[in-house]
């Protein structure tokens, strides 16, 4: 896939699938912008992305609405302009229901659903008055079929897919589309901390009997950042192996 000449922000870049995502795209041409709010592991991703195009860093929490908007407005006024943004950037606090603290339910939401809004709210802005531009959002299985122990999570992504649909249909007259890709049991940091017990029981409900990859969710994503995706817009795509109904 082509991304010559196109600007593309990644948010939760640093590591995992928001810097495989990162890698597909520069891969493809494309100027990356990388934005975590671990420093020292944005540096190091960038320099794992030599020969990209062109690789920017910002250290931004997706929740700080002010931040969120001066980095957007940077990266413009650096670039020239907006054309694929990603969000990936979210976190997990797992407990059971009835163990689950409003802490643990705030900090989940506001990283995963408020973030993302905040990033598509600024972004699109510019993309709305360039006529152009790709939207992707990271959702997730848990969203779409719920999970044990992790009803934060699963709201928060539940919440990407209405977010994603609904922004969808608002920017579409604007040649301006908005996806998202449901990844299934990835492996990355997020699952290695799982119980061996936690593990087998998820294995056991995905009929490809694997693991992802954080390159195949990166796949999905840059086809749907793409000019093949086009006429694709308010779609949910699982990259699970088989686990979504």
């Amino acid at each position: 896939m082509d991304f010559e000449g196109k600007t593309a922000i990644v948010t939760g870049a640093a590591r995992g699938i928001g810097l495989a995502i990162a890698r597909t795209l520069a891969a493809g041409g494309a100027a990356v912008v990388l934005v975590d709010v671990r420093e020292d592991d944005l540096q190091a991703a960038a320099a794992s992305l030599d020969g990209a195009a062109s690789v920017r860093t910002f250290a931004v929490d997706v929740t700080d609405e002010p931040a969120v908007e001066q980095m957007i407005e940077d990266v413009v006024e650096q670039a020239g302009r907006l054309d694929i943004l990603v969000n990936n950037a979210g976190i997990t606090r797992d407990d059971l229901l009835l163990r689950m603290d409003a802490e643990a339910w705030d900090a989940v939401l506001r990283v995963n659903l408020t973030g993302t809004f905040l990033m598509t709210k600024h972004a699109s802005r510019y993309m709305v008055r360039q006529k152009a531009g790709r939207i992707v959002n990271l959702a997730s299985v848990s969203g779409l079929v719920g999970n044990p122990g992790q009803a934060n999570y699963s709201a928060s992504k539940a919440g990407v897919v209405g977010l994603t649909r609904t922004v969808a249909r608002e920017l579409a007259r604007k040649n301006v589309t908005c996806n998202a890709v449901a990844p299934g049991f990835i492996d990355t940091e997020m699952t290695r901390v799982l119980s061996e017990r936690a593990k087998e029981n998820a294995l056991a409900a995905i009929p490809m009997q694997r693991m992802g990859k954080a390159v195949d969710v990166a796949r999905a994503v840059a086809f749907l950042a793409s000019d093949d995706a086009a006429y694709i817009t308010g779609h949910v795509l699982p990259v699970d192996g088989g686990m979504a109904p």
